[in-house]
């Protein structure tokens, strides 16, 4: 059984400025929900339109599944509903789910953490909200829900009880970062890193730190900020914390001297890393259950975040030994033959030069078993304007460094990349991921590992789905740790 989330009457006061009618408050919910095929029973459906489908359609089908409310738009005919059902009418379906929000986040006492950055907000949101679990009841986004809309649906979902929240936050462009923090109101902010991502939307990489800083905007009163002390674009970002008052805390993976929490040594393994780390002037030495210097990076944001809202920080190095990557952010399966399967690395969520260059490293860390080899299968990195054609090609020194067997491509701008590469290196090219999965499966061979990543429009997802797929003669599982 769900505890509580929202009573009638604190919905129909947190919505009383948008509401066209005026429902009964008898009820209460144990959830939201924005799509049917998430909804549990005692949530309140929010029926958003879309550029598909509008959420209207959908709020039969919600009541029939036990929902305990809709939100839904001033225009919505309510012809087929029960009579009991209750509905939420407003004049912006999406500006009273913000209402919601902000009423979530006044009524809380929680330590609110939030955290923005090129590469690593998801990871480092799930790695944090797991080591503050530890010290006491700990809310956060789920998956990705970064947007304006995953944002103000995952505040709307924050506990009363709760005394930690954890928040990511994304954008494309100038402005909506800033947006989104006013809402959370944080009072710890996290920045991972600033990499080109995003950065055709951008004139330069300058205004694009300058976007990923307006999260400091929004931190309250003598609140905190944990800034990357080993990134190109550090004294901009703390200019801006100054500015704000805050008080400044900086990590540095490169155990750089003036960073204020950093690696004294840090041994990455082919499936995990262990460092020791001075986090002030407290040792610490923990294990991360996944492998690369990035993720070393953001356990210190981690652990640093932690320090800041006064949680237990041997718990939380304890916890960070359980994370093992995500789906589609370092997730490893072991597939085929039990004596000699295929392991597969899933880095198939979204890319940027940055997260692809952590990626090959990665790779480059597996050690080679039998005939294996290392191989890469890369999807087109999108947004990456002007610069898309040199960044694409610029890999190529990756591959090599991180000693890669074979470079499978994948899209047009992965063909400068194909182009590039060193002749020892250089697999098919495929115009679509249809073609890297023939080309993947022509390709494969006993103890080969495989990595796979793209950003989300090149649709290595797929790749990775269907060499799951193809190799179904033992059930797929984890890669022992």
């Amino acid at each position: 059984m769900r505890d509580v989330l929202w009573h009638g009457k604190e919905v129909l006061a947190a919505l009383q400025a948008h509401l066209t009618a005026s429902p009964g408050a008898d009820w209460q919910a144990q959830g939201l929900a924005i799509d049917t095929r998430d909804l549990l029973a005692g949530d309140i459906f929010v029926a958003l339109p879309g550029e598909k489908a509008h959420g209207h359609d959908y709020v039969a089908q919600a009541f029939q599944d036990g929902a305990a409310a809709a939100l839904v738009g001033a225009d919505f005919e309510a012809a087929d509903l029960d009579k009991d059902a209750v509905l939420l009418p407003v004049d912006n379906v999406l500006a009273a789910l913000e209402s919601l929000a902000r009423a979530a986040r006044k009524r809380s006492a929680a330590q609110i953490i939030a955290i923005t950055g090129s590469v690593g907000k998801t990871g480092t949101k799930a790695s944090l909200a797991d080591a503050l679990a530890k010290s006491g009841k700990t809310h956060a986004a789920e998956r990705s829900f970064n947007n304006h809309i995953g944002v103000p649906l995952s505040l709307a979902r924050l506990p009363q009880d709760a005394e930690y929240g954890v928040f990511e936050l994304g954008m494309n462009h100038a402005g909506e970062i800033a947006a989104l923090v006013d809402m959370v109101r944080p009072h710890c902010a996290i920045i991972t890193t600033i990499a080109a991502a995003h950065i055709e939307n951008f004139p330069s990489m300058e205004a694009l730190a300058a976007a990923k800083a307006e999260i400091l905007s929004g931190v309250e009163s003598g609140g905190s900020a944990v800034l990357p002390f080993d990134n190109a674009y550090f004294d901009a970002l703390r200019k801006e914390a100054e500015a704000q008052a805050l008080n400044i805390v900086s990590f540095s993976a490169e155990g750089r001297d003036g960073a204020d929490n950093r690696v004294n040594r840090a041994k990455l393994h082919a499936t995990c890393s262990c460092v020791t780390a001075m986090m002030g002037a407290q040792p610490v030495t923990y294990k991360i259950g996944a492998p690369g210097i990035h993720l070393v990076a953001n356990s210190l944001a981690v652990l640093s975040a932690v320090q800041l809202v006064g949680a237990d920080l041997a718990l939380a190095a304890l916890s960070l030994a359980e994370h093992d990557g995500m789906a589609g952010r370092g997730a490893r399966y072991r597939l085929g033959a039990d004596n000699a399967p295929i392991t597969l690395i899933d880095e198939s969520y979204n890319a940027n030069p940055t997260s692809m260059a952590a990626a090959l490293e990665t790779l480059g860390l597996t050690p080679r078993k039998g005939r294996g080899r290392r191989i890469a299968v890369l999807g087109d990195m999108a947004e990456l304007g002007d610069d898309a054609t040199q960044l694409h090609a610029a890999l190529a020194d990756k591959t090599e460094s991180a000693d890669i067997d074979l470079v499978i491509t994948c899209g047009a701008l992965m063909q400068h990349l194909h182009n590039a590469l060193p002749p020892g290196r250089i697999g098919a090219h495929a115009e679509d991921h249809e073609a890297a999965l023939k080309i993947l499966r022509d390709e494969l061979q006993d103890d080969d590992v495989v990595m796979i990543k793209g950003s989300n429009a090149s649709r290595m997802g797929l790749v990775v789905e269907g060499l799951i797929d193809l190799l179904t003669d033992t059930p797929q599982q984890k890669e022992a740790r």
